[in-house]
Formats: structure tokens, C-alpha cells, sequence
């Protein structure tokens, strides 16, 4: 299937849902190992295909529980998560577990400043938006301002717009060209993209809210927010554009995923699919972008999946366009660091960290000291990265723009099939990484991260999403799903060809350190339906029907050392009946591998987020897209969300307002730690 065929196939009921598909065809010609093939090396293909391993295989992938086959049980064991289990199901609203509060904060349009105009949706402006919460809101983050963490800022991602549901009258433009796009409404596009740093406050009754006069209120766009970038590829000739000639700057950020908070407290944003919004005039017949095969960039574009026209921003401004500007789509991919405690402070993108499709940014500290991040390249087949800082923190490196970002190493991981992780440093003149093979310098290394982990024999996995850093050298990877897996290649990250649930890895760095380069892995879960054995889906036994999930996509670690996962199904969540939402996933012990519904979303939304509090009394969650994907799949409904019908009102209900991605405050009601 072409990129036209997707474009125009009635299965899809918004731009999304058409791109997400187009995503799922995979750039990395290197597939001859895959984490499938590892498993199979492991334990048998014929096994894993069937789901019968041996005692010893099983209890290594899952534990000592998973040597029961999975069944149903009544309801899940309480173990570490303290809270009464929500019912699965699917409607026009949210639902959080018996005993809880999830009020919303913060809803697309409303003002953050003392001077924003209130939301008109009927009128919107890109001057207003830039004034107002963007769109789509993934990650959230949050740093204290006060000792009693009562004051703080909240940082959020807005990864992308949906147009179809934010505009009045002018449904899905991907299938037509983008007729009804002008240049007023692109910009408001724009304007909802980026990132939002306001302050919040807890009340005497517990309750959240904005504090809407704060100095540090504001918007982070590509309409207006400029950039400078730091580490080896800040300068390169690569980067350099005609709106900079130095190559050391460029305006704002896009397609902000997840991305995490650092010791020190400032804000990183991860670039995820920045191919889809470079432009190029020229097309064949089937809508495919015709490359000039002497386009020194062409090699890096393939790779990359670059331009993917998801938008019409290059139409009305060249620096989308790749045919007026072809290195800037050398500036996008990178993760963005922010100053919240700032708001003068120019954004920094950190080079150094590799460019990639970046899911999330979070980090850790090294027993030594060093700064750890852990990303994944969300594309089908591509691979999980981690960065160690050379330095350690100190004092004068806990800071914003550290030197910790730009000098240190880079390293993709290998999966082998003795069950061992090895972290392999992308470090130009080691290996192949050398001139012969294209790369001049670290410069070059960085800039095509992908080419260069493809020489290096790193494993293709299937949709690194979040991957999350705990206690004891353990790091949780999730892989969403690879539905392009043939039963004869099995898949990347998961042992099942064609899976639509995807799976969890553990990861034990040795000695415990996060700056390991070795460590071992093993399979937590694989997601899915256990009552249908043709999903091959692995739990613990103990797991109820309303706690098995599928997609897993964020995570998070609480104050108890606990794992929660959050789920993005997209369109597909037909495939299972229920909701996107959040859930606790027990990790040790004979409970390991069971896990329990306690937040779920509005229909045709996903669950983004989730970010504890330091307390453990608040959990932030953000609810991103409500009423637009799979709304065909909703009983009652059946059909695709428009701005004028769409599938929920969440969360106003209001005949006037169309679904508004918000950002939701979870409490215990009468206050306490959440789940204890």
C-alpha cells in the first residue's frame, strides 16, 4: 500500500489515524536481526510461535507465576497497588477507580496569562492560541517551587493537531490536498504545537489549579519560540539554512511526544515524527515524494521517512518546504531542553543525544554520578538508544544547557540471544562508523543516528515508545506493536508475528549501574487478551479480564518504586473493546506480571502522561485526541468524528464545543498516597 492509498482509504477516519498506518511501513533496510530472531536463537521459533515453552524458557521471559497458563481470574490480587479495580469498557467519558478525583486542569484553548483572551473556537486566532493551552497534550511533567511541592510548573507537550475536530467546516484536508487550509489556519496549527510552562497551585481542600497572573506562564511553538542548539552536530554545515547561515539556531520544536524532567529540575521535550511535516512540490502519480538522487540529503530522507506532508505548513512557509530548504530537517529530531524557572531563557536542542524519533527523554543518575537518558525511535524496526553524560553532577553541571548534554556517549542496544543487552557506543572511527562509510566527523554520526546504528548491528524493535528508569539498574521498554511482522520474520521486540499488543522488556544494567554498557533482558508481559490463545498473550494468572491490556506507550515509576503503563491503541482499540488508560503493572514477586485497570479515557482518546507528584498524592495524566480515533468501532456511534459530530463532547459536553484534549489532576479523595 502507497502513502495515496493510505491517504484516501475510508478505513481511516482522521489524518491520525492515515499517518500512523503510512508510519507503520518501516525506513530500516536492516532487518536481517531482529529481536525475533533472537527469541527464536533463545528459546525455539516453533515454541514461541506456539506459546509453549519449557519451564526454564518460561519462567526466564516471565517469571515463576508464568509457569501457570494464563487464565481468567474473577478479579486481580490487590499486591502493591492499594485501590479497588475499575471496569473495563468504552464510553463518552472518563472513569477512575472508586475512592479518586480526576478533575480537569487544563483544557485546549484556555487561557495561561493575565492578557490571553478567552477561548472562541468559533474565532480562533493563532495570536490567541499563542496565549492559550496548545493541543494534544502528551507529556506532562512537574517541578516544585516550594518546599511543600504545594506551588510548582507544570510542563506539557502538545504533539500534534487534529483538523478535522479543531476547525468548523472543514473536515479531514489530507485526502484533498489541503484545500481548505490557509495560511491563517496553518499557523494556528503552529500556534497549538510545542509546549506549555504554567504554574499551579494546591488549595487547602487538595485541589489544583492554574495560577493564571504567574510570571512563568507561556507557550513554546514553532510559530515563535526560537531555538539554539548545542553538542557536535551545532554548526555543522548540515545545519546550516538560509535563515541561518551559522547553522547554530532554529524556530521552535514539533511533534513533541513524551520527554521527561531532569535532576535539576528543567523540562525535555523529545521530537518525535518530524518527517511528517516537510514539505515537497514535487510527486508522482501516487502521491510519492520524487527524490533528486543528486540531493546530497536523499540517502538521510529515506532513512528518515522524509518529507511526509502530513501538513501544509510548507505551502505557506519555505522552511517546511524541502525543495527551498533541504537541511532543515537536519534541526528537527533532536530533544529540546527548556528552563521553566526561566521563561527568557532560549531553549537549547542537545545534539548530542542523537537524532532520531524520539519517544521521551527520561532520565536517571549513574551510581557515579553520571546523567543517564533512555529514548526510543518509535518506528516499527527501529531501536532503543540510551546517553551517558561524561561528566558527573555536580553543583556547577546541575544546571540549565549543562555541559553533562554535550559531552557524553551515545549508545543503541543489541539483544542477544543468551539473554544479554549490550549498549553499543555511537562514536565516530569506531567500527564503521568512519568516513568510508559517510560519516566525516561526530557531526555526522549524530545527524543520521539511524544509518549509524544500522552498522552497528543494533536489533530493530517494534515501536520503541517510553522507556522508563528505575530503581536498581532496571529500565522497562515498552514496544507498542508491529503489525508488519510476517510469521516468518517474528517480530522485533515481540515473539508474535502481526501483533496489534505489543510487549514490555525489563532490562537489568549490571551491577546495578545505569551507565552500564552490558546488562540482561527478559519479557515482562506480552499484552493482549490471555482468553484467546491465538493472541498468544502472557500474564500473570492472576490478572483480571478488566486488568489485561493492549499498546502499551508511557510509564512511570512512583515514590513506591511502583510501574504504571499507560496505552495508545490508536484506532485499533476495537480490537480489544476497551478504552485507553492507565494501569498498575506489579513487577516483582509471585504477583509479577499482573496488572489493574485504574483510570480509563473518554472514547477515541489515549492516555498520555503519567506523572507522579514527589508527595504521591497527585498523579497528572493528559488525555490527548478524545473522540477521534476508531470512533467507528463506538457502539452508537459508527462513524467518523467531525468538529460538528463528533463522537464524545469530553470533557464539557457542551453542543457548542467540539472534544477538547485536556490534562486531568487524579487525588484520593480525603487526601493520601495514591494506591497505598
Amino acid at each position: 500500500m502507497n502513502r495515496k492509498d493510505i491517504i484516501n482509504d475510508s478505513e481511516f477516519g482522521n489524518k491520525a489515524e492515515a499517518f500512523e498506518a503510512f508510519d507503520d511501513i518501516p525506513t530500516n533496510p536492516n532487518l536481517s536481526r531482529t529481536i525475533g530472531d533472537v527469541i527464536n536463537r533463545r528459546y525455539g521459533r516453533r515454541d514461541v510461535m506456539r506459546g509453549i515453552l519449557g519451564v526454564s524458557a518460561t519462567t526466564a521471559l516471565f517469571g515463576t507465576s508464568a509457569i501457570i497458563a494464563p487464565k481468567q481470574a474473577s478479579a486481580a490480587a490487590a499486591g502493591r497497588y492499594n485501590f479497588d479495580e475499575l471496569a473495563w469498557g468504552n464510553d463518552e467519558t472518563h472513569h477512575i477507580a472508586e475512592g479518586y478525583n480526576a478533575d480537569i486542569l487544563l483544557r485546549w484553548g484556555d487561557p495561561i496569562t493575565a492578557d490571553a483572551p478567552e477561548f472562541d473556537v468559533m474565532n480562533q486566532t493563532a495570536e490567541a492560541q499563542l496565549k492559550q493551552f496548545g493541543y494534544n497534550n502528551d507529556y506532562v511533567g512537574f517541578t516544585a517551587l516550594n518546599d511543600e511541592g504545594t506551588s510548582g510548573l507544570l510542563c506539557v507537550n502538545h504533539e500534534y493537531t487534529n483538523e478535522e475536530v479543531m476547525f468548523p467546516e472543514i473536515g479531514r484536508q489530507d485526502r484533498d490536498g489541503f484545500a481548505s487550509m490557509t495560511k491563517e489556519l496553518v499557523e494556528i496549527e503552529m500556534a497549538a504545537h510545542g509546549g506549555t510552562v504554567v504554574e499551579i497551585a494546591q488549595g487547602t481542600d487538595g485541589k489544583w489549579s492554574l495560577v493564571r497572573d504567574s510570571r512563568y506562564n507561556r507557550r513554546i511553538t514553532p510559530l515563535n519560540t526560537e531555538m539554539t542548539l548545542s553538542g557536535p552536530a551545532a554548526g555543522h554545515d548540515r545545519l546550516k539554512t538560509n535563515d541561518d547561515p551559522d547553522g547554530m539556531s532554529v524556530m521552535g520544536t514539533i511533534n513533541n511526544c513524551a520527554g521527561g524532567m531532569t535532576p535539576w529540575g528543567t523540562y525535555l521535550m523529545a521530537e518525535e515524527n518530524f518527517h511528517g511535516y516537510f514539505w515537497t512540490d514535487n510527486v508522482d502519480a501516487d502521491g510519492k515524494a520524487v527524490m533528486d538522487s543528486g540531493n546530497p540529503e536523499s540517502t538521510s530522507y529515506g532513512r528518515y521517512g522524509v518529507p511526509g506532508s502530513w501538513y501544509a505548513w510548507g505551502k505557506y512557509y519555505d522552511r517546511w518546504n524541502v525543495d527551498k530548504e533541504p537541511n532543515m530537517p537536519n534541526k528537527y529530531g533532536w530533544v529540546v531542553e527548556v528552563d521553566p524557572r526561566n521563561p527568557d531563557a532560549t531553549p537549547v536542542k542537545h545534539t548530542a543525544l542523537g537524532r532520531f524519533r524520539h519517544e521521551g527523554a527520561e532520565t536517571t543518575v549513574s551510581k557515579d554520578g553520571h546523567l543517564v537518558v533512555y529514548s526510543g525511535d518509535d518506528n516499527r524496526f527501529d531501536y532503543q538508544y540510551k546517553y551517558v553524560s561524561g561528566g558527573t553532577i555536580t553543583d556547577e553541571t546541575a544546571v540549565f544547557n549543562s555541559p553533562l548534554f554535550s559531552d557524553g556517549t551515545l549508545y543503541v542496544a543489541r539483544f542477544d540471544e543468551d539473554g544479554t543487552v549490550a549498549w553499543l557506543p555511537l562514536v565516530h572511527g569506531q567500527g564503521p562508523l568512519t568516513e568510508e562509510n559517510g560519516f566525516r566527523s561526530q557531526a555526522d554520526v549524530m545527524i543520521d543516528t539511524r544509518i549509524a546504528a544500522d552498522l552497528l548491528g543494533a536489533t530493530p524493535m517494534d515501536r520503541p515508545e517510553d522507556a522508563q528508569p528505575g530503581p536498581d539498574g532496571t529500565a522497562y521498554i515498552m514496544l507498542t506493536n508491529n503489525t508488519r511482522r510476517t510469521a516468518e520474520e517474528v517480530n522485533a521486540a515481540n515473539p508474535r508475528p502481526e501483533s496489534s499488543f505489543g510487549h514490555i522488556i525489563e532490562i537489568k544494567e549490571d551491577g546495578e549501574d545505569h551507565a552500564a554498557t552490558s546488562g540482561t533482558w527478559s519479557i515482562l508481559v506480552k499484552c493482549g487478551d490471555p482468553a484467546i490463545e491465538e493472541v498468544g498473550a502472557q500474564w500473570n494468572p492472576e490478572t483480571s479480564e478488566n486488568g489485561w491490556f493492549g499498546s502499551p506507550d508511557n510509564c512511570a515509576i512512583d515514590a513506591e518504586g511502583r510501574l504504571w503503563i499507560s496505552t495508545d491503541q490508536g484506532s485499533s482499540w476495537g480490537k480489544t473493546g476497551k478504552s485507553d488508560g492507565l494501569y498498575g503493572l506489579e513487577t516483582t514477586g509471585d504477583l509479577r506480571g499482573t496488572s489493574r485497570l485504574f483510570f480509563r479515557c473518554p472514547v477515541g482518546g489515549e492516555l498520555c502522561g503519567p506523572y507522579f507528584h514527589d508527595s504521591g498524592e497527585t498523579l497528572f495524566l493528559a488525555v490527548q485526541h478524545p473522540g477521534t480515533d476508531g470512533t467507528k468501532d463506538f457502539k452508537g456511534f459508527e462513524r467518523n468524528s467531525t468538529f460538528e459530530d463528533p463522537a464524545t463532547r469530553w470533557p464539557d459536553f457542551d453542543p457548542a464545543m467540539p472534544p477538547r484534549p485536556s490534562v486531568v489532576v487524579v487525588t484520593k479523595q480525603g487526601g493520601g498516597r495514591i494506591a497505598v
